[in-house]
């Protein structure tokens, strides 16, 4: 038969293998959430400097508005 403090300690010991345990997880899904969090910004520094080279060549060549302006399509 087990003593009060023996029983105590094993509850002590189960709760902190728990904790551990839980730990463990969490520090595993911060992990993945990090990963995740610097692929999201490399995905969007992509796109914003793609953006950057559409406005750029955008302003270079701006798209007109007036028909006559435009180019003969390539049939004539």
């Amino acid at each position: 038969m087990s003593t009060p403090l023996e029983q105590r300690l094993i509850e002590l010991e189960t709760r902190l293998a728990f904790q551990e345990h839980a730990l463990g997880e969490m520090s595993d899904a911060l992990a993945a959430a990090r990963d995740e969090e610097a692929r999201t910004a490399l995905l969007l520094h992509r796109v914003l400097e793609e953006v950057r080279q559409l406005r750029s060549a955008m302003a270079a060549n701006p798209i007109s508005a007036d028909p006559s302006q435009e180019p003969p399509p390539p049939h004539y």
